[in-house]
């Protein structure tokens, strides 16, 4: 049985694959690494790469499966297959798979299978062959139909944050105790007709309402999910309401854009957990559907992860849920304590759990009250050396700034990205350097303070200058040319 399984052209998406052979190994008997076995043998059966099988688990759920139950838009197990009534994933998987739906919804194995034959599904209707499907970076259109997304936008960032999983690598714990590793990997992936499709927020149709919190993109939650308002003259506002969205972050922002569906549901904020990027996807004069007796008076604020899993509260995620948390308060003057600032589960009448038992409100309120925290030791002319001075600058979301500087006395331009959260942590971070006229010089990596210095002289010539932090990425045009 086991020199079949390593025979992959034998193991097509379409195939009948019984779930004890994926394994294996008998059905019900113990392995010492089960998710890690069976996220292997799903990738052999169905060819698709196992890291990438990996990262998009990662991204959905964390590895974990939540005891079977699902997510806020019908996910169930750590592949996140969707049942509700525009996508059908989870169904796809049972009819691709030959198991039960209700074996994929609660065998983590049977999910993990079930998962790796839509991606092989999707792969083969996109038209991705024998070689193709060998190379990680191939497989991006495939991975962004995966997501469910109804926008392309949306779809993008599913995508590149799978991909950023890939490059910066994962070890990740299952609820069992197991780690699933997956080691970091330079990967530039083949967007193909994503490629024309602009970062969330940048396209214009996106954008046509300006922001109430300077740190956010705009992207409109479908107008169905929240009611035209004139607050605060109609109704004052006096509470601020945290949420966690049971899902991810671009699930979270799709969810919010699909309507008219029969539970309308909005918030006016949703924050990334892995570097506490913001979307504004309600204005605050409007009433967001998110707080019951409460959306009348409350802002509403969004966390990317799930209550009965820790990992998704991240100091970024915390740090930038804070400056956003004391903005909104100091312009409509709401004391920034417990009695205004308040969890789902504490609003009267409400049925929901969130921010649940692992959300900390201990470090969350010291951060809304200016409570301190690690700072990067670490300055631009630091980096760069005695002489040089900052003449640009761009922010790179809540993750870092990145800067050009310049020498006058050497005639030489310098650039460095500094990162502003997961400061002490290695995390994919980058800088660079081209001249006009020649080859462009980047310091890229997994950093826990700094990219950089790229150095090269640049009198009088025009440069392109940028950097990466977390998942934001700046780059300049030619410029400064004298």
């Amino acid at each position: 049985m086991k020199a079949r399984l390593r025979r992959p052209a034998a193991l097509l998406a379409g195939a009948i694959i019984p779930l004890s052979l994926l394994i294996g190994q008998p059905a019900g008997a113990a392995t010492a690494a089960p998710v890690a076995d069976a996220f292997a043998r799903a990738s052999a059966a169905y060819e698709v790469p196992r890291d990438l099988l990996v990262s998009v688990a990662y991204a959905e759920t964390h590895l974990d499966g939540h005891g079977g139950k699902p997510s806020a838009s019908g996910g169930y197990g750590v592949m996140h297959l969707v049942s509700n009534p525009r996508t059908h994933s989870l169904e796809r998987a049972a009819t691709l798979t030959k198991l039960p739906v209700a074996t994929l919804k609660s065998d983590t194995t049977a999910n993990i299978t079930g998962g790796a034959a839509v991606l092989r599904a999707l792969a083969d209707e996109l038209g991705l062959g024998a070689d193709a499907r060998k190379d990680p970076a191939k497989w991006y259109s495939v991975v962004a139909e995966y997501g469910n997304a109804s926008q392309p936008e949306v779809a993008r960032l599913y995508a590149d944050t799978v991909y950023d999983l890939l490059g910066g690598g994962v070890s990740a714990s299952t609820p069992d105790g197991e780690t699933v590793k997956v080691a970091p990997r330079a990967v530039e992936p083949d967007r193909g007709s994503y490629a024309k499709v602009k970062q969330l927020g940048e396209n214009a149709t996106l954008a046509a309402a300006t922001v109430d919190y300077p740190g956010a993109t705009w992207v409109p939650a479908h107008s169905s999910n929240y009611a035209v308002s004139d607050r605060p003259t109609s109704d004052a506002i006096d509470r601020i309401v945290i949420h966690v969205a049971q899902g991810t972050y671009a699930g979270t922002i799709d969810w919010f854009q699909t309507g008219p569906r029969p539970n309308p549901t909005s918030a006016h904020y949703v924050v990334r957990s892995s570097d506490g990027a913001v979307t504004q996807m309600v204005r605050e004069k409007d009433r967001a559907f998110h707080a019951g007796d409460y959306n009348r008076r409350s802002v509403g604020i969004e966390h990317e992860g799930w209550v009965d899993q820790a990992s998704w509260f991240t100091d970024a995620m915390y740090r930038s849920s804070a400056a956003l948390t004391r903005n909104i308060a100091d312009r409509y003057g709401i004391p920034k304590d417990r009695a205004h600032i308040i969890g789902h589960n504490e609003v009267p009448t409400a049925d929901h759990t969130d921010p649940g038992p692992y959300w900390n409100w201990t470090t969350y309120m010291s951060y809304v009250n200016g409570g301190g925290g690690p700072t990067n030791p670490h300055t631009p002319e630091s980096v760069c050396g005695s002489g040089y001075k900052v003449i640009d600058s761009a922010p790179l979301g809540t993750a870092g700034n990145v800067y050009l500087l310049y020498n006058s006395t050497s005639g030489r331009n310098c650039v460095a990205t500094i990162k502003t959260s997961s400061l002490g942590q290695a995390t994919a971070t980058s800088a660079y350097l081209e001249v006009q006229g020649q080859t462009r010089v980047t310091d890229s990596g997994n950093f826990s303070y700094y990219a950089g210095p790229v150095i090269a002289a640049a009198a009088d010539k025009c440069v392109k200058w940028g950097g990466k932090a977390g998942s934001y990425t700046y780059d300049s045009g030619f410029e400064h040319c004298s």
